[in-house]
């Protein structure tokens, strides 16, 4: 993924526009952080994306506790 800064997306938009028409997905940042994304209308889904999409989800929740079989049927006992 390509990322440019707020002013130069203003600058090129319509080129951005066009590029992300052909597949391209354009991240747009704001002070060096991403802030929006510019993607085509309709992705093909590319495994590279969908695990990419997987990592982030994954690294924002949080951790939880490891259970096994033996705690669910205890806990359902109660």
């Amino acid at each position: 993924m390509r990322t440019v800064g707020l002013f130069e997306a203003k600058q090129k938009l319509s080129e951005l526009v066009e590029r992300a028409g052909e597949g391209e997905r354009i991240g747009i940042t704001r002070r060096g952080k991403l802030a929006a994304l510019i993607v085509p209308a309709h992705p093909e889904a590319r495994l590279e994306d969908i695990f990419e999409r997987i990592e982030q989800i994954r690294k924002r929740a949080k951790p939880q506790k490891r259970l096994n079989v033996k705690t669910l049927i205890e806990e359902g006992r109660s």
